[in-house]
């Protein structure tokens, strides 16, 4: 079992990592972060109301799923964004740089730390 610094860190050495954390979707706050290039708080926040309008919209579809993950592809940038199994109200967001990541290789790297991350 990881920690959530060890484990932001872990995301980080995918190929392309810009930054990486965790974040309370109930409250938009950030539990642990590494990296840099965009500002993390307002991505927190930003990224929860996300999260919070695609469970709604399933709510509304009467969809019996759970999301698994969310990519935003942005001209420069992949946002991968995890909401956690094992932790209800709580996801992963992972920034990538478009041109130096594998996209299918930081989903599975996502998805095994998610699977070690403690608290």
């Amino acid at each position: 079992m990881a920690n959530i610094k060890e484990s932001m860190e872990a995301l980080l050495t995918i190929d392309g990592a810009m930054c990486a954390m965790v974040v309370d979707s109930s409250s938009g706050m950030m539990l642990g972060q590494a990296g840099a290039g965009v500002d993390l708080e307002v991505a927190a926040a930003g990224n929860t109301e996300v999260v919070r309008a695609k469970l709604k919209t399933m709510r509304n579809l009467g969809l019996d799923d759970v999301i698994e993950d969310i990519l935003i592809t942005l001209g420069k940038q992949y946002h991968i964004i995890r909401p956690m199994a094992k932790q209800e109200g709580l996801f992963i967001y992972l920034v990538l740089d478009k041109t130096k990541s594998n996209l299918a290789m930081a989903r599975r790297k996502t998805q095994e730390v998610e699977q070690h991350l403690s608290f």
